[in-house]
C-alpha cells in the first residue's frame, strides 16, 4: 500500500496484520480518486472505519486541508497513527478510537461540515450505512461534497441520501464503489 498521488505520492503505508480489515487496494484507490476528482482545493474529509487510513491520507495528499479518522479496532488504530506520523500529517488529522455510531453522534455537536465522506464499514453490517443519512440530515456534508461508500455486491444501498443522489457505481471484483453527490453539484 502506498499514497498514489499528490504531495506524498509514493509514500509507503503500513498495512494492518491479520484479516480484521480490508484495505482498499492501490488500484481501487486510484480509481476512486479518478472518479471523485483527482485533486482537491481544501475541505475536510471524514474517513469512517478508517482502518490504516489509506483513503483519508490520500485525500490529504491530494489537497484536502484536514481529515477526521474514525477507527475502533486497537491494532488498526495503532497502524493509522503510524501512517499519519510517517506522512507528517499530525497537524492536519484528527484521530478517534471510537465506534462509528458514537463518533457520528459526537460530530453532530461540532461546528464543521465535510467535503468528502468515505464509508467503508465491515461488509456484513449494512446498518452502518445509515450513518450517512444521519450526517446528511444534520447538514454535516457540504452541498458540493461527495459521499463515497465501499460495499459488497450483496449490499444494495439506497438511490439517495436526502439530496445526495447516487451518481456512479463501479465494480471491482466483489466490491462496489458507490458515489453520491447533490443533484446539480457534480463539478465535473
Amino acid at each position: 500500500m502506498r499514497v498514489v498521488a499528490g504531495e506524498r505520492k509514493g509514500m509507503p503505508l503500513k498495512a494492518i496484520a491479520g484479516n480484521t480489515t480490508r484495505p482498499t487496494t492501490d488500484k481501487v484507490k486510484e480509481s476512486i480518486f479518478n472518479i471523485i476528482g483527482p485533486f482537491f482545493d481544501g475541505g475536510i474529509a471524514l474517513d469512517l472505519f478508517a482502518g490504516s487510513g489509506g483513503l483519508g491520507i490520500e485525500a490529504l495528499s491530494r489537497g484536502a486541508e484536514q481529515a477526521v479518522f474514525i477507527e475502533k479496532d486497537v491494532k488498526a488504530f495503532q497502524v493509522l497513527q503510524e501512517n499519519i506520523k510517517k506522512c507528517r500529517y499530525e497537524d492536519y488529522a484528527e484521530l478517534f478510537r471510537i465506534d462509528a455510531k458514537r463518533a457520528v453522534k459526537a460530530l453532530l455537536k461540532r461546528d464543521l461540515s465535510f467535503k468528502l465522506v468515505f464509508l467503508d464499514p465491515p461488509y456484513h453490517h449494512k446498518e452502518y450505512y445509515d450513518l450517512v443519512q444521519v450526517l446528511v440530515d444534520n447538514e454535516k456534508v457540504q452541498r458540493d461534497g461527495i459521499i463515497l461508500c465501499e460495499h459488497a455486491k450483496e449490499v444494495a444501498l439506497p438511490h439517495s441520501f436526502g439530496a445526495f443522489i447516487l451518481q456512479r457505481q463501479e465494480i471491482y471484483g466483489g466490491t462496489i464503489i458507490s458515489v453520491y453527490r447533490c443533484a446539480g453539484e457534480e463539478g465535473e
